[in-house]
């Protein structure tokens, strides 16, 4: 069972990066699956969870948008609007959502890096 997070770079404050999340070893769809971030010196963090519904952290509601291609096993994190905040390494991991907050049970990828200039 992996999780492969790949699509990171930097981009100037106002961008858009779109993240992948490839499956191998099971099917995504099986799972709810969200995104998390953590920023230098801080704790991880998470952003959205989807299975039968969507969630999303405020700091990112309207911004960042979650998909999934079924036929590739992959899910998408689409971010727009970015800001120099957003820096961090960004992870996808099995997900589930506890008095509104999300938090992962699952064991962590590399992540990928994504860098937000000014």
């Amino acid at each position: 069972v992996q999780l492969v997070e790949a699509g990171g770079g930097l981009v100037q404050a106002g961008g858009s990066l779109r993240l992948s999340c490839a499956a191998s070893g099971f099917t995504l769809d099986d799972y709810a699956i969200g995104w998390f971030l953590q920023a230098p010196g801080k704790e991880r963090e998470g952003l959205t969870c989807r299975h039968q519904r969507t969630y999303y952290a405020d700091s990112v509601k309207g911004r960042f948008t979650i998909s999934s291609d079924n036929a590739k096993n992959t899910v998408y994190l689409q971010m727009d609007s970015l800001k120099p905040e957003d820096t961090a390494i960004y992870y996808c991991a099995v997900c589930m959502v506890v008095a509104g907050t999300i938090r992962s049970s699952g064991s962590w990828g590399q992540g990928t890096q994504v860098t937000v200039s000014s």
